[in-house]
């Protein structure tokens, strides 16, 4: 029981030095931010837009695109054979922007985004290609900043920040929005500092010829974003992230719980996918122990989640040596300082988005701190024999846009 302590002590802390590491200092913070844009419009973009049964949000995202205010790029939607809804909302925009608007269908047997996204590859013409959700809010502005960031850095890949923004919806959503908030603002900097980054769904940029060197996406793996991003930074590729509130591109939580388990359980289980391949073992010793760290780091942050309070209840309770007793309270120092974090993080967040933090909010994150730990067991546990037993379909995630919705009640300005 001592030793389970301290590694679960241990792991915790490692955890939340690492998602601290943009606060570090000042210095830290400022460089996580996109250098302010020259105005030129050197490089050429082929945004590539995945959307199955997304009629409900599908045409929204296509207008954000097109109010982009760079001048080369062209939107590639990719439908499927079998989705005659979104295939038609996608003609119709493709229709009202002749030239601008491609549409592709896509005729697999066997549905998935990372599919989908190997289907438009050969129809790209951009110099980069950009991954978005088919209910994205992307800032107009957006793509003058990444351009920039390539041509001064050198990158082979870009990383923008991705957000939930409906933290109002429930006390899980404003959970998974703060994890989102910890990991574009600062969890992926460290990454790409380091060597080795599991990139992001959404929001990325890619070189096209580094893309097709890499012949593309993996269209079996669950988690085809952190696959790319382990093989690309296998092979040595430059990842540049840059995170600014103003420019991240807007998403919105699961509508349901069950939902959110299925999406986590689906990220889970990709996550061990890449952990077997193994092209994570082709990095230095450094970043190799970073990528076990990573690609291992959901099912041992769902155990300790759970496993730390039941260990501090035990040792409250139970008829325990003293030091035994003492022994299970390890990993709450780490915990308590987590929530502290995060109670700090959660105004931050509020500043940041010019959205109204009220006392129930932070009593959601309270409350919510143990339940949601034990959801993400759960997804983790799910994760685990989904694999082991051979199933390995594509649990979609449902987009009802409640991320576009203004609401003042729950998130006024500031």
């Amino acid at each position: 029981m001592i030793l389970i302590s301290v590694v679960l002590a241990t792991f915790a802390a490692v955890t939340l030095w690492w998602t601290m590491h943009a606060w570090r200092t000042p210095e830290t913070l400022a460089a996580t931010r996109f250098a302010e844009p020259d105005g030129d419009h050197r490089l050429t973009f082929s945004l590539l837009l995945p959307a199955r049964h997304e009629q409900a949000v599908l045409e929204h995202t296509i207008q954000r695109l097109l109010h982009s205010t760079h001048q080369g790029y062209e939107i590639i939607v990719i439908v499927g054979h079998d989705d005659p809804d979104t295939a038609a909302v996608a003609h119709a925009a493709a229709a009202k922007a002749p030239g601008r608007v491609l549409v592709v269908t896509d005729h697999n047997e066997v549905k998935n985004k990372p599919r989908a996204l190997n289907t438009a590859l050969p129809f790209v013409r951009g110099d980069v290609v950009g991954v978005f959700d088919a209910e994205d809010q992307v800032h107009p502005h957006l793509l003058e900043h990444v351009d920039h960031a390539f041509r001064t850095t050198g990158a082979d890949v870009v990383q923008g920040g991705v957000q939930l923004i409906n933290f109002h919806s429930s006390w899980y959503s404003l959970h998974n929005c703060l994890e989102y908030f910890f990991w574009f603002r600062s969890r992926l900097h460290l990454h790409a500092d380091k060597g080795f980054i599991p990139l992001g769904g959404n929001t990325v940029f890619v070189r096209t010829d580094v893309l097709r060197t890499a012949n593309g996406w993996d269209g079996t793996c669950l988690a085809e974003d952190c696959d790319l991003g382990v093989r690309l930074s296998s092979r040595g590729a430059k990842v540049v992230v840059a995170y600014e509130a103003s420019l991240v591109t807007r998403e919105e939580t699961p509508d349901t719980i069950g939902s959110l388990l299925k999406q986590r359980t689906r990220w889970n289980q990709g996550f061990l996918q890449v952990l077997r391949k193994g092209e994570w073992r082709r990095l230095p010793l450094r970043q190799r122990v970073l990528a076990r760290y990573t690609l291992t780091g959901p099912f041992l942050q769902a155990f300790s989640g759970v496993a730390i309070p039941i260990g501090v209840a035990v040792g409250v309770l139970a008829d325990l040596p003293v030091g035994i007793a003492l022994a299970t309270f390890v990993p709450f120092v780490p915990m308590a300082a987590n929530i502290v974090f995060q109670t700090i993080g959660l105004r931050d967040f509020g500043k940041q988005y010019r959205l109204r933090i009220r006392p129930r909010h932070y009593a959601w994150l309270l409350a919510g701190a143990f339940p949601y730990a034990l959801l993400l067991s759960v997804a983790a546990l799910r994760a685990v024999w989904r694999e082991y037993s051979g199933r390995r379909d594509w649990e979609l995630t449902t987009h009802v846009g409640a991320h576009l919705q203004n609401a003042n009640a729950e998130a006024g300005a500031a």
